[in-house]
C-alpha cells in the first residue's frame, strides 16, 4: 500500500494548478498559481514553478505539509472537478479573445493618424 493518501483524477494529464484547487490544497486557482510560482509546490520531490505542469498517474504532489499521490480513475467525475476544469478552460478562451481584440484595436488606432496625413 502507498505511504501517501491517494487522490483520484478522471482526466489525465491535468494541470498542476487545477489539481491543487480540486484536491483542496489551496482555496482558489489564483492562490495555486502564486504558490507554484513562489516554488512552494513539489512534484516528485522536485520544486516546480511551471503553473501548467502536466500531472499524471503516479506523481506525488507536496504542498504546505500535505502530500498526495495521483491515481487515474476515468469513471470518477465529481461536479466540482468538472466545474473547475470547464471554468478554467472558458476563462483561458476569454483571455485569448480579449488579447486578440486589443491587438486589432491598437493597430487600427496607429493606422488612422498616418492615413490622415
Amino acid at each position: 500500500m502507498s505511504e501517501h493518501p491517494i487522490f483520484e483524477i478522471c482526466v489525465e494529464p491535468i494541470e498542476l494548478y487545477k489539481l491543487l484547487k480540486i484536491a483542496d490544497m489551496v482555496g482558489v486557482a489564483g492562490e495555486a498559481k502564486t504558490m507554484i510560482s513562489e516554488g512552494k509546490v513539489l512534484v516528485n520531490n522536485e520544486v516546480v514553478v511551471q503553473k501548467r505542469k502536466k500531472v499524471r498517474q503516479g506523481d506525488i504532489i507536496e504542498h504546505n505539509g500535505r502530500t498526495i499521490k495521483i491515481a487515474f480513475n476515468p469513471s470518477k467525475k465529481s461536479a466540482e472537478f468538472v466545474k473547475t476544469v470547464v471554468s478554467a478552460s472558458k476563462n483561458a478562451k476569454k483571455k485569448k479573445r480579449a488579447k486578440s481584440k486589443a491587438r486589432v484595436t491598437s493597430s487600427e488606432t496607429t493606422n488612422k493618424p498616418s492615413a490622415e496625413r
